[in-house]
């Protein structure tokens, strides 16, 4: 029997009996089949490859078994002979349980809580929302090959449900304005719920959770702007962290860039890996003409990104899904 064959019995075997399943996906084991790919010779790390995300596919099956199977046994049933009724004596003390805040509730507040302190106002997105301001807005053309990328939903009257939080930028940029002219500067969040046609799997999920964020001013600059990325995740992680970039494009930012971090040393790094965790860039002339701002004048930057994506991390949550599973066992996890 092969190493992987092992550890897979060892693993499986482990889930059956732990209450905390989701701790085999950060085991010593898998972690040391992962460090062992590199030491092969190179015709057999494609199957060995292989072979361990066979395995971890298997583990996350049987993590959502034993997950279900653990919730159906905390359910307790519902008792239609309780030892009390209208006529009867009630005990003075009433069995109850409190609810808790969903874990991306708390994280959301949290993220809002640093940027508001760092001095930007927070505004919620909406639901619903119109062509004009989920994408003409925002640089994109009538036909725009760009628009594709967004595989967002429509309503029967063409009200479309974000498929992003920059839907609200123009809002901000517009509602800013006035204190920009008058000297000040517009420094914003954007927060709350998106929506895509997504296929379903580990780290894609139809619905989820955005922060986006606009500052404009007479000299807003790309050194500003890391500046207020690094900052941001260094207090939310609670560590130091470099930071690096590389280009990309997005139709309402030029320059645009992808912003990167490196691993936090909670999710065991040891330096040297790098995560890409949003969007950013120096916001269009064209957004700002949208919006009334003359773009010779003054200069933004903006970056957007996932809520879950940053909280899978600081948590070692292997599946996005568990977010929006309504499942229990989960959610007491952050109880």
């Amino acid at each position: 029997m092969n190493s992987t064959e092992t550890v897979r019995e060892e693993l499986l075997a482990r889930i059956q009996s732990s209450e905390n399943p989701h701790e085999v996906m950060r085991s010593v084991e898998l972690k040391q089949l992962a460090g062992e790919l590199q030491s092969l010779p190179v015709e057999q790390r494609a199957d060995a490859g292989r072979a361990l995300n066979e395995l971890k596919q298997a583990l996350l099956a049987a993590i959502n078994e034993r997950e279900t199977a653990l919730a159906d046994q905390s359910v307790e049933p519902i008792d239609v002979t309780a030892p009390w009724d209208a006529n009867g004596k009630q005990p003075e003390l009433l069995p109850t349980e409190f609810g808790t805040q969903h874990p991306l509730t708390v994280e959301l507040e949290r993220i809002v809580d640093i940027f508001t302190r760092m001095g930007f106002e927070a505004h919620e997105s909406r639901q619903l929302d119109d062509d004009w301001n989920m994408f003409g807005a925002l640089n994109f053309p009538e036909g725009h090959p760009a628009r594709d990328g967004y595989d967002t939903f429509r309503t029967e009257e063409g009200l479309i449900p974000p498929a992003h939080t920059s839907t609200m930028q123009n809002r901000v940029l517009v509602e800013g304005k006035a204190q920009l002219e008058a000297g000040g500067q517009i420094a914003g969040i954007s927060y709350g719920r998106c929506f895509r046609n997504e296929d379903i799997d580990a780290t894609h999920e139809h619905t989820f959770y955005q922060v986006e964020g606009v500052f404009v001013s007479k000299d807003a600059n790309l050194a500003q702007m890391l500046g207020v990325l690094r900052a941001f995740y260094q207090e939310y992680f609670g560590q130091q962290l470099n930071i690096k970039t590389q280009p990309a494009y997005f139709p309402f930012v030029e320059p645009g860039l992808e912003f990167m971090i490196e691993k936090p040393s909670v999710l065991g790094s040891k330096g040297g890996d790098w995560l890409e965790v949003l969007g950013c860039g120096m916001i269009h002339p064209n957004v700002l003409q949208a919006a009334g701002i003359d773009p010779t004048e003054y200069r933004g930057f903006a970056w957007g990104g996932g809520v879950e994506r940053i909280v899978m991390l600081k948590y070692g949550i292997e599946d996005i899904r568990h977010f929006e599973s309504g499942k229990l066992a989960f959610l007491r996890k952050f109880a």
